[in-house]
């Protein structure tokens, strides 16, 4: 017993955390401050010289500071946020986009090349084609059905592979469901690095959740998410994540302080609230996703269904890739309407019960229209010709009476 190994759904009650220095406290206490007490002026010194990596504090514990380098909260939150990764460090963020952006600023510099896949978050797509832009970084996009020969005649054709600096990839891509091999970007990451150069593979898993996809087994070596999602899982609170090992974090928790892209206390205590019930969440929203899937998929009215579950209908070509890198189908599918906009419209305007809001992995089952909504700042072409289209509802299944979801798409379609 003295060598048994916690589960994480386990380890997420109480990881990290020492009731006897918090008045026995059983739950974590919000540490809602800005800044910390030191108890003499050498030990200040010898903190912010630990904080700013200088020498001669090898085996020394660096103390708190100040809420914006180190707090109670964060620093257990970060504990317990590397578990489901088997990560060695990670760092929480003020949202998924400051985790992204912190991340890709803290390694890209001017006349670095960004390899990244098709489709991709709005957001996401804004930062690499506007700020990364400006700041002189060359994005290269490959779409999630390039072969590895594909990517790599991609990358020579561009002469950018002295260059390459960072693949980045979301998979599976929202909101189409197609799957990234990140094996294959780690063996294209690892032709390119060198002695003086690591060319690193970022991997957005907000879709999957910490619980059914581990980027980091696979050969990556950063792991990003909207922790709004399934680690929030209640739509009440913004944060974002970033896992990998205690070097890479380093350097992006250094830019995430100069950035002031951290995470606050009560968000940090919120975010270990909802960790202790993100696997049964994900896996009862995953049972009803099956059943909406189900269900769509015979329906006159819809056209295709983009589930994981009909990857081998949809995209056979993949399946290996899904029976190696997922350990479930997942809560998330889209699907679309025979028609266009208007019908889509029509559907959405006409639910009852599901929210019509932008988002995903709350309790609650939430549906949108992409090609205006979150993917609206995409041009046009780059949608359609990546199967983001007008026709297109993406739905986040949540945790309710499945029979009821249905329902009320049912009657929703039924206007359409």
């Amino acid at each position: 017993m003295a060598n048994h190994n916690f589960a994480p759904e386990t380890q997420m009650m109480g990881y990290g955390y020492k009731p006897a220095l918090s008045e026995g406290s059983v739950k974590c206490p919000i540490f809602q401050t800005s800044t910390f007490a030191f108890k003499t002026a050498e030990e200040g010194k010898a903190f912010f010289e630990m904080a700013y990596g200088k020498p001669g504090h090898e085996g020394e514990e660096m103390g708190l500071i100040y809420s914006r380098i180190n707090n109670p909260d964060m620093e257990i939150l970060e504990e317990r946020l590397k578990l489901w990764d088997s990560g060695e460090a990670a760092a929480a963020f003020s949202s998924g986009m400051s985790a992204i952006s912190t991340t890709m600023m803290g390694f890209l510099k001017p006349g670095d090349v960004l390899l990244f896949s098709n489709p991709i978050y709005g957001g996401t797509h804004k930062f690499i084609h506007f700020v990364l832009h400006n700041w002189g970084v060359i994005a290269i996009g490959f779409n999630a059905g390039d072969c590895k020969e594909d990517i790599i005649k991609r990358i020579e054709d561009n002469n950018a592979g002295d260059k390459l600096r960072m693949i980045y990839a979301e998979t599976p891509a929202n909101p189409t469901n197609d799957l990234i091999d990140i094996e294959m970007c780690s063996q294209i990451a690892s032709a390119y690095s060198t002695a003086d150069k690591k060319v690193l593979v970022a991997i957005d898993n907000t879709y999957m959740g910490p619980l059914w996809q581990h980027p980091l087994k696979h050969g990556a070596d950063i792991v990003l998410y909207a922790a709004t999602k399934y680690i929030g899982g209640h739509s009440d609170l913004i944060a974002g994540a970033a896992v990998g090992s205690k070097e890479i974090i380093k350097t992006i928790k250094k830019h995430r302080t100069v950035f002031g892209t951290m995470i606050d206390p009560h968000t940090s205590w919120l975010l270990m609230r909802s960790l202790e019930t993100l696997k049964i969440r994900m896996e009862a929203a995953a049972t009803n996703a099956e059943k909406v899937a189900n269900y769509l998929i015979h329906h006159p009215k819809v056209e295709k269904v983009y589930y994981l579950g009909f990857t081998p209908k949809n995209n056979p070509k993949q399946l290996p890739v899904l029976v190696r890198q997922f350990l479930s189908n997942g809560a998330m599918l889209s699907f679309d309407l025979i028609g266009g906009e208007k019908e889509a419209f029509v559907f959405l305007n006409n639910l009852k019960h599901i929210k019509l809001a932008v988002s995903l992995g709350g309790t609650e089952s939430l549906a949108e229209h992409p090609f205006t909504m979150t993917h609206a700042d995409v041009p046009t072409d780059e949608k359609n010709r990546l199967g983001l289209t007008d026709k297109m509802v993406r739905l986040s299944v949540g945790i309710e009476n499945w029979y009821d979801i249905v329902y009320d798409i049912e009657q929703a379609l039924n206007e359409v």
